[in-house]
């Protein structure tokens, strides 16, 4: 019985801590520095890149990292975190289990580009939406690859929402 216990208190203790260091990420990065996006909204495809310098970006999709680092071409990334898809807390992105493509829109994007911290969740995304297995390379090198029609379509759908507010 006090082994339950002690096991049940550690896993609250647990809970409170991961609580805490997703909302500490939230806090100090709310909105996507590129397109403005709630952070917290998309945590299942924010990112967090600490880079060399010790500056950090906080955005909401691989989209705007790959415009950050693109950017910032003479900035080094020490650190890339992405939301695990189902989960919402922050992995490794370049360990993750990436998700390329599949039947669902990504964030930013149309080729989807959803993290996992391991291949059983990827795989079981796969079956039910399609898309294929990949690694951080490939998701960075198809992030840039899609850059010009994601931006276009972007571009497109703002348009269109100002000229639906008359403006």
């Amino acid at each position: 019985m006090q082994k339950s216990v002690t096991w049940l208190s550690l896993g609250v203790l647990g809970l409170i801590f991961v609580s805490w260091a997703y909302a500490q990420d939230i806090d100090k990065h709310a909105g996507c520095k590129y397109c403005g996006m709630d952070r917290k909204m998309f945590a299942h495809s924010r990112m967090l890149v600490v880079y060399d310098d010790g500056s950090e970006l906080g955005a909401c999709s691989l989209h705007c990292v790959a415009v950050d680092m693109a950017v910032h071409i003479d900035k080094f990334p020490k650190t890339i975190q992405v939301g695990d898809f189902n989960t919402k807390q922050l992995i490794d992105a370049e360990k993750a289990v990436w998700v390329l493509g599949g039947d669902k829109p990504g964030v930013m994007t149309k080729r989807a580009k959803w993290a996992f911290a391991d291949k059983a969740a990827a795989e079981s995304y796969i079956k039910a939406n399609g898309g294929q297995l990949a690694d951080f390379e490939a998701v960075i090198k198809a992030a840039y690859e899609d850059m010009y029609a994601d931006t276009k379509m972007i571009r497109d759908r703002r348009k269109a929402k100002r000229m639906q507010q008359g403006g």
